[in-house]
């Protein structure tokens, strides 16, 4: 019976229907034979699904993924087969070791191959190192090391604490793995047996799925291993055509699917190879998984991130799915479909595990890692994660695991056609993925057994019910705290979450205890926050109060530079700076490794800078000036000045001085500087030097007469000494020092004369001009009565004075007759012959 199958584009979905039976041969094209890849099934009913299928621009369908594998550059030795008998045989000895030949140590690691290692050993002798894979299939090589440490399963259980083997039948079965490669490995179920012979591991049953199969599938046998191998259509449907091979492919599918397994040495595994390594078949792989029912998807490749990558998210919203993915293998950089909120982002690391005690590991400088360009942040990557700050977009990785090939781990490889294994140190983030995978599968099973349902998207557990708590966070996952993959801000491992590492690597046994949900998490440190205050230079010291169960060790975060604190919680810093710090006080428990910790405010006072009072100070020109500035401080100071005019300086005890000031107003700014902080103040002092004041002169006007000594003295008001000079002055005129002004012969005129007085410091002069008047007087006559008797001749004399005069004109009225005159000089004689009386005037 057929049943047709609308088609919806409008809402961008595509049902897809599957008609009747379809006959397949047993070893029809593309299948395999039984020993190395499922048997074509004949389908005895019609089967029907449906799937939604986005629409996505064809360019993007179009872009490419690549493997995200590595290769240390040599072919190693077979494994001793301690293992074979006793699956945990080499779990407490050290990891192989094995000297990488000096020609190809510069080789790159990136997707190598048995086939480049091969060819480039039969090169050993060139003088240029291989460049295997070329430029798009290289990376970096491997640091320069020379020798590969390489793990085996039973040494990863021991060093990431993974529970021991289960036995075939236990209850821990049930779980299906997805892993979704590109292209073909027709001998992958071959290389997974010798690997499972080779290191003890459970044996896997080889299923075929039919074309036509009812999905979702039935639940995973709970009796053991089951792989099964099926090829996908980009339209996620089941195609009974195998993809090409490609020997790059090749090489993740073995690590995939053998690291998968060792990890979950029970769960069922369900390879789907998609026909080519374009997204849009990578996403019709992964839809058919969705298919075919619960479990966990591994992707172990990936393409540069871009704006399309949101638009593709619904392929990862399988019910009950979880969907883990590589973060990359060129250094820091984020890459699809591991930036996917919905997807768990695996980075890599480079472990050190010597067989015993705790591993050490570091960030892997290849792991991809960083801050998405388009990807919003997710709900579940919150501050109240430890180190989650750069909260800006989708922050990947999520988690963690062994990646350095240097560091690798064992893996068979069968070259096209071969019946023998070639053993390889493999790596990458294709490395870890898988068996992050299955940790989740295993957490599944567990979940399964106490009726809970499986953990689908497992990344809010993760960020919320376990990174966010101290104590299940220390002893879910080991902090990645070393390393970088880059330059960039992000690109260095830190306390708590990073880019590199995510939240750290699994401590298995507890890890799976957190997210089963059966773990009773040990307490951890409580740091009780506290505020403390302090004053800039002056010494402090606290102690940390933290409480715990055991004795603790301390260390700080974000702590200022100088700042310290020693073993027992103190806190101390010699000289403090002014501001407000926000240091994370660290307690880590020394018994249990579980920390706590709790933010310190540290506010540092400034010390108030100096104080420099202002100051008006004023001062006369050429005399010398000086005053002490007003300062308070608290440590002594020293001294400077601005807008200071020349002459003028500052002692180091605060004294200005100034030998000779020059007229003028000067804005002077005092400078103080504190001598222990620095801090300094400032005070601008206002001097006022006046100009000096000529002399003021002042001389009355004066009158004399010719030919009579004149004197006069001009009054000066001065500050300083003057001397004197005159102008306009007659000839004969002089000024003495006193300013007394004479003339002893004055000569008649009018004169204007100009008293000048010099200040005999300053220079300057001041002035007063002096009418001097000389003039004549009238002439003067005078004579004494003259009396006499008639008849007797009598004389008298008239004198005439006439000062200045040059010449005079006499006229005598009034003389009697007879009366005579003569004239000698200045003076008259007057002669009278009487006949009569006579009475002179």
């Amino acid at each position: 019976m057929k049943k047709s199958i609308p088609l919806h584009s409008r809402h961008g979905r595509l049902l897809l229907g599957a008609t009747a039976a379809i006959l397949l041969g047993a070893c029809g094209p593309g299948q395999e034979s039984p020993a190395s890849a499922p048997p074509a099934a004949i389908a005895t009913a019609a089967t029907q699904f449906s799937v939604e299928v986005p629409v996505i621009p064809a360019a993007v369908g179009a872009l490419v993924a690549q493997p995200m594998f590595h290769a240390a550059p040599a072919l190693l030795d077979a494994p001793d087969g301690r293992d074979s008998s006793n699956s945990s045989g080499s779990a407490h000895w050290r990891p192989h070791l094995q000297n990488v030949p000096g020609a190809m140590t510069e080789m790159r690691t990136r997707r190598l191959t048995p086939q480049k290692i091969a060819a480039a050993e039969q090169m050993a002798q060139d003088i240029a190192p291989l460049q295997a894979g070329g430029t798009a299939d290289t990376v970096a090589p491997m640091a320069g090391s020379s020798v590969v440490a390489t793990y085996s399963p039973a040494q990863i259980r021991a060093a990431y604490d993974l529970p021991a083997l289960p036995a075939a039948g236990t209850a821990l079965a049930g779980q299906t793995i997805y892993i979704v490669d590109a292209m073909h490995n027709p001998n992958a179920a071959a290389e997974l047996a010798i690997f499972n012979q080779k290191f003890g591991l459970p044996g896997c049953t080889t299923k075929a799925i039919a074309t036509n199969a009812a999905l979702p599938l039935p639940a995973a046998p709970a009796g053991g291993c089951e792989l099964s191998i099926v090829y996908s259509t980009p339209s996620n449907t089941m195609t009974a055509t195998a993809p090409a091979y490609n020997s790059g492919w090749a090489m993740e599918i073995a690590l995939d699917v053998q690291w998968a397994h060792a990890t979950a040495p029970l769960a069922r595994i369900v390879l789907i190879e998609a026909p080519d390594a374009s997204i849009n078949s990578l996403l019709g792989a992964v839809r058919l998984a969705n298919l075919m029912g619960p479990g966990v998807v591994s992707m172990s490749f990936g393409a540069a991130e871009g704006n399309w990558t949101a638009s593709v998210d619904s392929a990862f919203t399988g019910k009950n799915m979880s969907y883990l993915a590589a973060t990359g293998d060129s250094g820091s950089g984020v890459s699809w479909p591991s930036v996917s909120p919905n997807v768990l982002a695996v980075g890599g690391t480079t472990l050190s595990y010597s067989g015993s005690g705790a591993r050490s590991e570091a960030a892997w400088s290849g792991t991809g890692g960083g801050i998405s360009a388009y990807t919003a942040l997710p709900i579940y990557q919150t501050v109240n994660v430890p180190g989650l700050t750069n909260l800006l977009r989708r922050n990947v990785a999520d988690v963690a695991f062994n990646a350095d090939p240097a560091t690798g781990q064992y893996t068979a490889v069968m070259a096209q056609g071969s019946s023998t294994a070639s053993w390889l140190s493999i790596g990458g983030t294709s490395l870890s993925t898988p068996q992050w995978a299955g940790l989740v599968a295993i957490a599944n099973a567990s979940r399964a057994l106490q009726a809970k349902t499986a953990l689908g998207l497992p990344h809010s557990i993760l960020y919320g019910q376990i990174a966010s708590v101290p104590g299940t966070f220390a002893s879910s996952f080991a902090d990645i705290t070393r390393g970088s993959n880059g330059t960039c801000s992000v690109c260095t491992a830190k306390v708590g979450y990073d880019p590199l590492g995510g939240l750290g690597t699994p401590n298995v046994k507890s890890l799976l205890a957190s997210l089963s949900g059966t773990q009773i998490a040990p307490a951890a440190p409580v740091v009780a926050p506290a505020s403390i205050s302090g004053a800039a230079g002056k010494p402090l010291s606290f102690t940390v109060s933290a409480s715990a169960a055991n004795p603790l060790s301390f260390t700080m975060l974000g702590a200022p530079a100088g700042m310290g604190i020693a073993a027992t919680g103190v806190v101390s810093w010699a000289a403090p700076v002014a501001g407000t710090y926000a240091v994370t006080m660290v307690a880590k428990d020394t018994v249990s490794g579980l920390s706590g910790q709790g933010v310190y405010t540290i506010a540092i006072a400034p010390v108030a800078p100096p104080v420099v009072a202002a100051g008006a100070i004023t001062g006369k020109v050429g005399t010398a000036l000086a005053f002490n500035v007003s300062v308070s401080a608290a440590n002594p100071v020293s001294y400077a000045l601005a807008g200071a005019p020349a002459g003028m300086a500052i002692s180091s005890a605060g004294l200005v001085s100034w030998a000779a000031p020059v007229a003028g107003t000067y804005a002077v700014t005092v400078t103080a500087t504190d001598s222990k902080t620095g801090l300094s103040g400032k005070g601008v002092y206002t001097v006022a030097i006046a100009a000096p004041l000529p002399p003021v002169v002042t001389v009355a006007g004066v009158s004399g007469k010719p030919g009579v000594a004149l004197s006069f003295t001009a009054t000066t008001v001065a500050p300083n000494p003057v001397t004197y000079s005159l102008a306009g002055a007659p000839s004969g005129m002089s000024v003495n020092a006193a300013g007394v002004v004479s003339w002893a012969s004055p000569v008649l005129g009018s004169y204007s004369v100009t008293v000048i007085a010099r200040d005999s410091k300053t220079g300057l002069t001041g002035q007063a001009v002096a009418a001097v008047k000389i003039a004549a007087a009238g002439p003067t006559i005078s004579a004494a009565a003259m009396t006499g008797v008639a008849g007797k001749a009598m004389s008298g004399s008239i004198v005439l004075t006439a000062p200045g005069a040059n010449a005079l004109w006499i006229s005598i009225i009034g003389a009697p007759l007879g009366m005579q005159f003569s004239m000698s000089g200045m003076t008259i004689t007057a002669r009278i012959i009487l006949k009569r009386s006579i009475t002179s005037p």
